[in-house]
């Protein structure tokens, strides 16, 4: 297929690569040139594009451009912009950390120029190249399913991972990386809870590091001490362990480069959906405090530095590339 993709970060770029290493052509725009311009040059799946109204007049007819830029007011240009470029069955793709209520209210207003709106939550952050990225679609299920080459492309595939017990026949969507959740904000809301989950089972490892590293301290009787090796404690928990899991190995990394983590003061940003999933809670009147004392942890982590925030920062940089901002900016 051919599709544009807007923004060529982190992941966007990554995308462009995964999508074009899978046979696809992609028209590739970013504000700073030089970045479609690197994509293109040597990949004849690739064609840079000089401007949003270059880009779509490269396009064939249905259109289906991927917008991958900061959520809130960067989206919110862009699909504005693109909506006044774009023609009736054309398809608006945003792969951003989005909030669900700003899609269902995106959708209704593209609805009316008969532009349609994909909203497609993307997990797998800078490793997705590798190792696919698992996609949360929310929209229509005749868009979806005429997308749905790019989805497959995008995501991991059944790849090596065992099959759950208990099911049968051919693998289904979701055993593949991907699925529709639902209509417009399906994926987004999908999305957002699993980056709440997300917070909760980082603050997990990071207060148990933290447990570990301090099991030295002179406040404890000299018997109950104990120097622990965090790099083997991590790289152990790996093998059979029921706590075993990406996050943790993404720690593990970590901790072999730098047992102390002395590169991260343990200052800790959040993307915004954590917040995002505690209210969808208050709405729903659903008990939420795992997610909720996570959150508030990495504002608490702004004012008062631990090594388990050290951890926490730790994991950022490892999955999404996410470098620490400074206390004082």
């Amino acid at each position: 297929m051919q599709i544009g993709m807007i923004g060529l970060g982190r992941m966007g770029a990554n995308m462009v690569k995964r999508l074009t290493n899978g046979g696809h052509q992609c028209v590739a725009f970013d504000l700073d040139p030089k970045r479609a311009q690197d994509l293109a040059s040597g990949n004849s799946n690739v064609t840079a594009a000089s401007s949003l109204s270059d880009l779509v007049e490269k396009l064939a007819k249905p259109r289906a451009i991927w917008i991958m830029v900061p959520s809130g007011d960067p989206t919110e240009k862009t699909v504005d912009s693109l909506a006044a470029l774009m023609a009736p069955g054309d398809t608006i793709i945003d792969g951003g950390n989005s909030y669900f209520k700003d899609d269902v209210r995106r959708a209704r207003k593209l609805k009316e120029k008969d532009i349609h709106y994909v909203d497609a939550g993307t997990s797998g952050g800078v490793w997705g190249v590798e190792r696919g990225y698992c996609l949360m679609v929310g929209g229509e299920p005749d868009v979806f399913a005429r997308l749905e080459p790019i989805f497959a492309t995008l995501a991991p595939g059944a790849g090596s991972i065992e099959r759950t017990r208990g099911r049968s026949g051919d693998p289904t969507r979701a055993e593949k990386g991907y699925i529709l959740a639902g209509p417009n904000g399906a994926g987004h809301f999908v999305k957002m809870v699993h980056n709440g989950i997300e917070y909760g089972l980082m603050q997990a490892f990071a207060e148990g590091f933290d447990i570990f590293k301090n099991a030295n301290t002179e406040e404890l009787p000299a018997e109950h001490r104990y120097n622990l090796d965090l790099a083997e404690i991590s790289e152990v928990w790996r093998r059979g362990s029921v706590v075993a899991s990406w996050l943790l190995d993404l720690l593990a990394i970590s901790l072999v480069e730098d047992a102390d983590l002395g590169e991260f003061t343990g200052f800790v940003q959040d993307s915004g959906e954590g917040r995002w999933t505690v209210l969808a809670a208050i709405e729903e009147a659903v008990p939420a405090d795992v997610l909720t004392s996570s959150l508030y942890t990495r504002f608490r982590s702004r004012q008062d530095h631990t090594f388990g925030e050290k951890v926490l920062s730790a994991m950022r940089k490892q999955f999404g590339g996410h470098m620490e901002r400074p206390s004082g900016g």
